[in-house]
């Protein structure tokens, strides 16, 4: 065992120092146990200090060479490894950075094989997949799925103009919402949960499962009323344009039962209640004429506002999808029935607090309370 202050101020110093800087969390251990010995620790103090085996402390005290500071690299280290230059893995983060394409390749991500056989044509350098994703690692890069991005279809002219003519319909709802109401319309499904292949079972025996989707799918269709923050939903078989009509006259009723409980003459509904702004997507069955010319017709106070091509960013009513199938999301469902209640619970009698200041990521946007 090495003697207390066995090292001198100059290995004591350059011990410090990569302690502080090196990359590798295992090299600091061994580091770090021959500052511990050179304080005066014995190993079984510095094994239980550091939470490592006796045996691992009494072999870096004498084969860690605090002049050497490659004898603390672990030997797994050696070979392949090295292969990997730095011009080598400044190539690797240059090419990471950029989309497969660019290369004449038709595939949409690199994966760390992918990598390794691309630079292996270009460098001459042989790595696995397994050393790309370590150096990548060490690089701190993460593999994550990417998000999809809706801009390259997007109308950046007509996002502008609808945002602002939202903005404006929003500072008037919340000014005086008895002249105007906004609701945020929309339509989503909530399945039961996916059955994965892989289960717990007894070793060496496999057990066997399907891999499909549970059967079973609630469809809601409904909207958000954007100064109360007041929901309404309603469990569809699926959308089509009736469907749609249905519900919206559903909600033109509720609407208007609340001009009655407010002491007003339902006589003057159509003339002096306020106007009902619609802000919904371009789903076909939205825009089918004969159900547009019913609309206009028996429900004069609504006001339909599309929103631009793909622009779900700006429907509201998406934080309530995604905080809902949040809150069902490890949730188990015996039916579709039970997992209809829930969702009525849910939606309908106020039992999904959605944090309206969040912001969620849909489609590449942000959606957020404008």
């Amino acid at each position: 065992m090495p003697a207390k202050n066995h090292l001198s101020q100059e290995q004591k110093e350059r011990l410090l120092k990569t302690l502080k800087e090196h990359e590798n969390s295992y090299v600091r251990e061994k580091i770090l146990i021959l500052l511990l010995i050179n304080d005066g620790k014995t190993y079984q103090e510095i094994s239980d200090f550091l939470n490592i085996a006796y045996t691992t402390v009494a072999y870096w005290a004498v084969h860690g060479d605090p002049d050497n500071l490659n004898s603390f690299l672990d030997g797994r280290r050696e070979g392949n490894f090295h292969k990997a230059t730095k011009e080598y893995e400044d190539l690797l983060l240059e090419i990471v950075g950029k989309e497969p394409a660019e290369y004449g390749y038709e595939f949409g991500r690199w994966t760390s094989a992918r990598l390794a056989t691309y630079l292996e044509k270009i460098t001459g350098i042989k790595l696995s997949g397994s050393q790309i994703r370590r150096i990548l690692s060490r690089k701190k890069f993460v593999y994550l799925w990417a998000k999809y991005s809706l801009e390259d279809k997007q109308n950046p002219e007509k996002r502008k103009m609808f945002k602002e003519k939202l903005s404006e319909y929003l500072k008037i709802t919340k000014e005086t919402p008895a002249l105007l109401q906004v609701w945020f319309w929309d339509e989503s499904g909530f399945s039961l949960r996916v059955i994965r292949r892989k289960t717990w079972g007894r070793k060496g025996r496999r057990k066997k499962v399907t891999g499909q989707r549970r059967r079973g799918r609630v469809n809601i269709m409904g909207g958000l009323r954007y100064h109360d923050k007041k929901r309404i939903n309603f469990v569809i078989k699926k959308g089509n344009a009736d469907i749609f009509y249905e519900q919206l006259s559903l909600l033109y009723n509720l609407c208007r039962q609340e001009w009655i409980e407010q002491g007003n003459e339902i006589d003057f509904f159509n003339d002096c209640a306020a106007k009902i702004v619609i802000i919904l997507d371009n789903a076909s069955f939205h825009k089918r004429k004969d159900i547009i010319e019913k609309i206009e017709k028996e429900m004069p106070n609504i006001i339909l506002e599309f929103l631009p091509p793909y622009s779900p960013d700006y429907n509201l009513i998406e934080l309530v999808w995604h905080s809902a199938k949040e809150y069902i999301a490890h949730r188990l469902f015996e039916s579709v029935e039970q997992l209809e209640e829930l969702l009525n619970k849910l939606l309908n009698q106020g039992g999904l607090v959605i944090k309206w200041d969040r912001k969620i990521k849909n489609k590449g946007n942000a959606v957020y309370s404008i």
